[in-house]
């Protein structure tokens, strides 16, 4: 799945628009890495995102297509 779907499925970001313009801007990550939209997200790939001045490190622990509100947040677990 595209590292922008993923954010906007788990409920990362809001929309996946602005998932777009935040990998374009550099503010997303992949094991280190700065990631481009289209990257292709796995299990157990760590994502970091720069909001602002705080960062949010997470780990992604499952990948769908869709899920419902509640189970959103199943899809990663937050580090730090």
């Amino acid at each position: 799945m595209r590292l922008d779907k993923y954010l906007k499925v788990s409920r990362l970001i809001k929309r996946r628009t602005i998932a777009n313009e935040a990998c374009d801007a550099g503010r997303v990550s992949v094991n280190g890495k700065q990631a481009r939209a289209s990257y292709d997200v796995k299990v157990g790939d760590i994502i970091e995102i720069a909001f602002g001045n705080k960062t949010v490190k997470t780990r992604v622990l499952k990948v769908a297509e869709t899920v419902k509100k509640d189970e959103a947040a199943d899809m990663f677990e937050m580090i730090d």
